[in-house]
């Protein structure tokens, strides 16, 4: 069995001999540049569409809609004020939550 990490450098393209420093250069330019496109295509642009579609949510949030909240607290909004939301969570409790705390639209009302 041939020992993988004595051939390590020769699958990594070290150059032997020292000389094509440039050249290595440009392959990391190449590798960190490909990283950089892999940690933006699975990890921030996803964030980004989920942060749009939760501002669309709460923008369009009005009375008479069944939510759920961060904390897992069903109700049906009363009524939406610039920064809160009051929620009917039972027949004569209604609860006063900031918009951010919305989880959810499970319904339009």
């Amino acid at each position: 069995m041939v020992n993988l990490f004595a051939k390590l450098p020769l699958l990594m393209g070290v150059p032997e001999g020292g000389s094509g420093g440039s050249g290595q250069m440009v392959t990391t330019f190449v590798t960190f540049g490909l990283v950089i496109l892999i940690f933006y295509f699975l990890i921030i642009r996803p964030q980004n569409k989920k942060q749009k579609n939760t501002k669309k949510m709460l923008a369009a949030l009005k009375k008479g809609d069944k939510v759920v909240s961060i904390g897992g607290v069903h109700g049906t909004v009363v009524a939406v004020k610039e920064q809160s939301t009051v929620v009917k969570v039972d027949d004569n409790t209604k609860l006063e939550f900031s918009k951010s705390a919305i989880s959810s639209v499970v319904s339009e009302g």
